[in-house]
Formats: structure tokens, C-alpha cells, sequence
């Protein structure tokens, strides 16, 4: 086993002894007793992007390579999501592009699957006047992904928050989107911990009075919805949103420090996944869900509560930064030669949290190749002058 000078998060350090390769495969031939999503991230373009802060270069081909990585672990893809820096690095022009390109990639794989990201991140909030220029928007983008051949998840809308006055523009925005998109669609109700400016979604700061109007919306559009993805970090709310659901609408979980006792539920409900931290535990969620359709709530624990403790520090506060602890992982483990991002998102946080990142990583049996990770992580240290 490989030694290396970790950083404590007070400052300190240790001779940290890292522990033994990743037991799960990384191709799948289990079972998946839940409808699974992983928010994928995007690689950037570390050479062709020269300035990050003002715009950004994606690479294609090791984006793609990743989404292979997770439909070879039997994983669908939420595209264009949050994790790939929406609105935080990635703009509409390269969105598209990626909705474009990961759409006829899937078409080369058997069995692969994604959604994509609609919303109305072209639209300034600042010049929103109208509901109808949210309503224009989020057409903009539904008719990009439609065109494409993908099926939609309509992203929480700032411009819709920002000129919304009441519940019943909330519901004419979306009634008017719901009602023609070609098929059914996900609803994405995005707490302010991963956007502030999403604050107030649903035309109240009261979750109970928010979760109303959404489970209106929902019950007035029977058959053209095919769930909904709440990433509020509270496990209450989202149990009691989706004991309220429709029987034929899924509550994805989007919480990213309960979800391990969300998907297996409570032997009356349960949630599907549509989570950020399925792109870097991909391989041990995939493994974890085999466990659960056996039946082993032991083994599906052994696997995935270890990974929980490692969300829980990657989605900390500032949550919206936890972008940069999904990459840090790609690039440790080998899915990327670089460790940096679009938006120049990489410095969003502090040595001390990633060094505690390679620990809980390591704890959660998630290096897939040990001295490839300790080689990189005294390359960061030495970076940051460790």
C-alpha cells in the first residue's frame, strides 16, 4: 500500500497510509431495481481554454469517453445538468453542443439512455420582462432537445423566479410547456443551497406551500410527466412529496447526503436517483443497486453509506461549488489528464478539502487505481506547497 503526506482539514498532516484498488467493476452485469440517473460533469479543454473566467472549451472526446464509462455501468445520464456547470462555466452555445453530441453518441450504444437539460439559462434574468419571455426560452431549449431526439428535464428557471409574482405563473409557464413537449418530461425543483438565486421557487420560501403548487402542477398533467428530481438536502421533504405523487410519477432523489436511505426506501415508497454524486461513485453505486434488487440491504449499505460521508463533503456550503469535488475525482481516477475546469471552477475550493476528498474517497474504496491517485495527489500538493 502506497504512503503519502495528507493535510488534515485543522492544518495538519499525516502519513496516510492509503488502502487497496476499488473491488467494484467498472462494467456492469447486475441489476437495477431503480430508474437511475448520473448527472454527468464535463471535461475541459485545459489547452484551447485561455480564458476560463470569460469562456470556455469543452473536450469533446473525453467528455464523451466518460459518458461511456457510465452507460457501461448500466447508468442512464442526466445531461447538461448542474454537474456539467450550467450556468456556472458551461453556457447555452456549448450546452447545446453537448445535448447534440452525448444524443448521437448514445445512438452507438445499445441500451444507453439520457435526459437532458431545458431551461432558460440564455436568458438573462436582468431583461426578463414577461412570463412569456421565460415561456419563449424554455421553448428555445425543449425544441433543441426534441430536435435532437432527447427527452427533457426542465431545469429550474432563475428568469422564471426572478418575474414570477404568484403560484399561478409558476403554473402557467409550465403548463404551457408541459403540454407540448413530444414526450414526458422531468421536473427539477432546485433548492437555494445549489443556486441562491433559485430562492423562492414555486412562489414561496415555505417548502409545504411550494410542494403544493408542484404537486398541482403535477396532478394537472396526468401521463406527461415522468417524475421529478427535488434536490432540497432535507430527507422529510422529500418523503412526504413522494408519498404524494401520482402513482405513476417517480420522485428522483436529488439529495446528495440522504440518498442511500432514500432509494431503498421505507417498504411503502422509494425514490430513483438522478444525483451528482453517481458521476464519481459511479462503479460502487452500480454495485450497490445490484445488492438492493438481491434483496442484501446489508451489502447495499456496506457499499453505498461509505460513499454518503464522502457527498456530504464534496456538497458542502457553498453547495453549488461541488462541481469542482466530482472532477477532482475523475482526474484522480484516471478519467481525465488534467485537473481543470470550465469557468476555471477548480479554484472554487481549498486544498484542505481536497485532501479530506482523496481520504473519504479512499475510506469509500473508490480509487480505482491507487498509485495513479497518490502519484496526482503529491502533484496537487506540491501545487498548493505541501
Amino acid at each position: 500500500m502506497s504512503q503519502i503526506d495528507l493535510l488534515r482539514l485543522d492544518g495538519s498532516r499525516e502519513a496516510y497510509r492509503v488502502g487497496e484498488a476499488s473491488p467494484y467493476p467498472l462494467t456492469y452485469t447486475g441489476q437495477m431495481p431503480r430508474t437511475v440517473y448520473a448527472a454527468a460533469h464535463v471535461v475541459a479543454d485545459s489547452i484551447a481554454q485561455t480564458k476560463p473566467w470569460q469562456s470556455s472549451k469543452v473536450d469533446w472526446d473525453a467528455t464523451l469517453k466518460f459518458r461511456h464509462h457510465l452507460w457501461g455501468l448500466g447508468l442512464k445520464i442526466a445531461e447538461a445538468m448542474d454537474t456539467s456547470q450550467r450556468g456556472m462555466g458551461l453556457d447555452w452555445h456549448g450546452a447545446k453542443e453537448l445535448i447534440k453530441r452525448s444524443l448521437q453518441e448514445a445512438k452507438t450504444v445499445p441500451g444507453a439512455d439520457l435526459a437532458c437539460g431545458a431551461g432558460t439559462d440564455h436568458l438573462d434574468p436582468a431583461n426578463v420582462r414577461s412570463l412569456d419571455d421565460v415561456v419563449a426560452a424554455y421553448e428555445e431549449q425543449l425544441g433543441h432537445v426534441e430536435a435532437c431526439g432527447g427527452r427533457a428535464i426542465l431545469m429550474a428557471s432563475r428568469a422564471l423566479c426572478k418575474v414570477a409574482k404568484s403560484k399561478d405563473d409558476y403554473l402557467y409557464v409550465y403548463d404551457r410547456i408541459i403540454s407540448q413537449a413530444a414526450d414526458k418530461v422531468i421536473l427539477h425543483w432546485l433548492g437555494e443551497m445549489f443556486d441562491p438565486h433559485l430562492a423562492g421557487y414555486w412562489a414561496s420560501s415555505d417548502v409545504d406551500v411550494a410542494m403544493a403548487t408542484c404537486i398541482e402542477l403535477i396532478n394537472a398533467h396526468p401521463g406527461k410527466i415522468e417524475g421529478i428530481k427535488i434536490s432540497l438536502l432535507e430527507r422529510s421533504h422529500e418523503e412526504k412529496m413522494r408519498a404524494l405523487l401520482p402513482a405513476d410519477v417517480k420522485m428522483y432523489t436529488g439529495d446528495d447526503f440522504n440518498y442511500a436511505d432514500l432509494i431503498e426506501g421505507d417498504g411503502k415508497h422509494h425514490s430513483h436517483a438522478l444525483l451528482g454524486i453517481f458521476d464519481p461513485i459511479a462503479p460502487a453505486a452500480a454495485a450497490a443497486m445490484d445488492c438492493l434488487a438481491k434483496g442484501d440491504s446489508a451489502g447495499y449499505h456496506a457499499i453505498l453509506d461509505p460513499t454518503v460521508e464522502l457527498s456530504r463533503r464534496i456538497f458542502e456550503a457553498p453547495t453549488q461549488y461541488y462541481k469542482a469535488g466530482v472532477v477532482f475525482l475523475a482526474w484522480l481516477n484516471g478519467f481525465q489528464n488534467h485537473f481543470r475546469m470550465v469557468g476555471g471552477m477548480e479554484s472554487a475550493r481549498g486544498i484542505l478539502h481536497y485532501s479530506e476528498i482523496f481520504r473519504l474517497a479512499d475510506r469509500a474504496r473508490l480509487l480505482v487505481d491507487p498509485d495513479l491517485a497518490v502519484e496526482r495527489m503529491r502533484q496537487f500538493n506540491a501545487l498548493n506547497g505541501v
